[in-house]
């Protein structure tokens, strides 16, 4: 017995020892992570005279007046405007057509569905740079460029073969049996995929929801492109220019970079068991 003790003993700390060096290795990685977002929103709270005599630690004052004059001087609530306008538009579209063409290529029966969809996945594949002046040529003759459509169309369509991706995987792992039952109760193909299919489909949606609200509201190449009017730039490229005309107030710059980054860290830790639970369900039954 006491030989087994001693076995079960020592089990149990090299457990304990294993549990202790993943913790110390996932809290080191953790500040890591954080320390640069702790760093910046520190450094917006300075006065520019103590920045450089206290360039990590805390602010003597919390001095507010940054975030004010960044978003008054600095016209960022004119830029957090134009960023919502963006993205809120190509996140709905990109979700619509990416649940519809997932459910068509997840449960429709159709000739070509497979060639279809893998074609569908090249825009994977093709960089934006490849398409980036016959895109302005494109959006000139169609009469937007300038325009918030000029950023909204590309971003959606850039966004949605990763969209029709993770909404085809969730849907071929649904079972057949709901959509028959759905069809015997009366439901028409846009009926069972409106009430039965995408609700079951919630997670995915999140998933593409939070990715591409992501990509769109950081997104800095398209808007630089097609909308270089001062009233219809994003954040992001609000704050480049705030960058060039306020390279002395660094902490003006870090609430600029603040304001920024926030709304996408408040989204992500909201949403953030739907983007994994997604992810991982689309993985699994893909």
């Amino acid at each position: 017995m006491s030989v087994k003790l001693k076995r079960k003993s020592i089990v149990r700390k090299k457990k304990l020892a294993a549990s202790l060096i993943k913790y110390f290795v996932l809290v080191v990685l953790f500040v890591f992570s954080i320390f640069p977002f702790v760093w910046i929103w520190l450094t917006a709270l300075k006065e520019p005279s103590e920045l450089l005599d206290n360039i990590f630690g805390f602010p003597a004052s919390f001095n507010w007046r940054n975030f004010t004059q960044a978003w008054v001087k600095g016209r960022f609530g004119t830029y957090f405007k134009n960023s919502i306008i963006i993205t809120v538009p190509t996140v709905a579209g990109v979700c619509l057509f990416s649940a519809l063409a997932g459910y068509a290529f997840g449960k429709l029966k159709f000739i070509g569905r497979n060639f279809l969809f893998f074609l569908f996945l090249l825009g994977l594949m093709i960089p934006f740079q490849a398409i980036m002046v016959s895109l302005y040529y494109e959006l000139r003759d169609l009469h937007i460029l300038m325009t918030y459509w000029a950023a909204i169309l590309p971003m959606a369509a850039l966004g949605l073969p990763l969209g029709v991706f993770i909404m085809r995987a969730f849907f071929k792992g649904l079972p057949y049996e709901l959509m028959d039952a759905a069809l015997i109760d009366g439901c028409n193909q846009f009926g069972v995929f409106w009430r039965v299919m995408l609700p079951s489909a919630a997670p995915a949606l999140s998933s593409v929801a939070v990715f591409q609200s992501l990509q769109s509201w950081n997104d800095f190449l398209v808007p630089l492109l097609y909308l270089q009017k001062d009233e219809l730039r994003p954040l992001t490229v609000g704050l480049m220019l705030f960058k060039g005309r306020y390279t002395i107030n660094y902490p003006m710059l870090a609430a600029g970079a603040t304001i920024v980054t926030l709304p996408l860290i408040i989204i992500y830790i909201i949403f953030q068991r739907q983007f994994i639970s997604g992810l991982t369900a689309g993985a699994l039954k893909g």
